[in-house]
């Protein structure tokens, strides 16, 4: 398989500077950057797959008949009620 490269970035010395600091020993920057890269299309992946699972349980559960919510608010009220009973 042929090889690609990342396009290299112009950035403040200063960074850089925080760059080199925090490489690893025997941590070349190229590793580094790949490592990095890596790391945040895993992350960006997992945060689609969150974002579909969850449009898809809102698409199912909105098919669903629920629960009305004067029966969800006497309910709460019901156990509010009994709370203050018991003290």
């Amino acid at each position: 398989m042929k090889t690609a490269t990342i396009p290299s970035i112009c950035v403040e010395p200063a960074f850089m500077d925080e760059v080199a600091r925090a490489l690893a020993q025997n941590e070349s920057l190229a590793s580094f950057v790949e490592t990095a890269v890596r790391r945040e299309i895993q992350q960006r992946q997992a945060q689609a797959g969150l974002l579909q699972r969850g449009l898809a349980a809102t698409r199912h559960n909105s098919a669903a008949p629920g629960i009305p919510a004067q029966v969800v608010i006497a309910r709460l009220e019901a156990k509010l009620a009994a709370a203050r009973q018991r003290k």
